[in-house]
């Protein structure tokens, strides 16, 4: 469909140029101005031309940033940790505010092992976007532990606890 637009859209153009430029060739060789309603033909077809102009050009729709934390998940499905890490870091360049690409960023990174740094950072980016969040102190822990530092882990630990004995409904 695209090519046939284009290609419509040259013929379009170049018919804008014939009629435009008949009464400056009648003018030319008859002497004198004729071919009343050229003006008005370009015009239309002019008018036309963009229309199709305008339809060939692809339209990207605007990335998503609920379709591209799929798409990482279906990446990090698929062992592309990499590739996964890479749509998540595009999806927080749209929208900085998106703590759930942090967190999955950061346990992606975890699970890589080299980059548990890398997760910390992460994890603690998104507590800064979603402080009421247990499971990212838990997920910080974690990475801490890792790294062997059992006295940080063990206060996120803690401050995990305590947010899930606050927001645990009464019986």
């Amino acid at each position: 469909m695209d090519s046939r637009a284009r290609q419509w859209s040259r013929t379009a153009w170049a018919m804008a140029a014939v009629f435009g430029s008949l009464p400056l060739a009648s003018w030319i060789f008859l002497g004198g101005w004729g071919f009343e309603g050229a003006g008005e033909l370009a015009c239309l077809c002019a008018i036309i031309a963009l229309y199709l102009t305008l339809r060939s050009r692809r339209l990207r729709a605007l990335p998503d940033s609920a379709t591209m934390l799929e798409e990482a998940s279906l990446l990090a499905s698929t062992g592309r940790a990499d590739r996964a890490i890479a749509r998540l870091t595009r999806a927080l360049q749209l929208d900085p505010s998106l703590w759930q690409a942090l967190q999955y960023r950061g346990e992606l990174r975890m699970r890589e092992g080299e980059t548990v740094v890398a997760a910390i950072e992460d994890f603690t980016a998104a507590l800064k976007l979603a402080p009421a969040e247990a499971h990212l102190y838990e997920l910080r822990a974690r990475a801490h532990a890792l790294l062997g530092e059992e006295s940080i882990a063990a206060e996120d630990f803690a401050t995990a606890a305590r947010l899930r004995s606050t927001s645990a409904p009464p019986n």
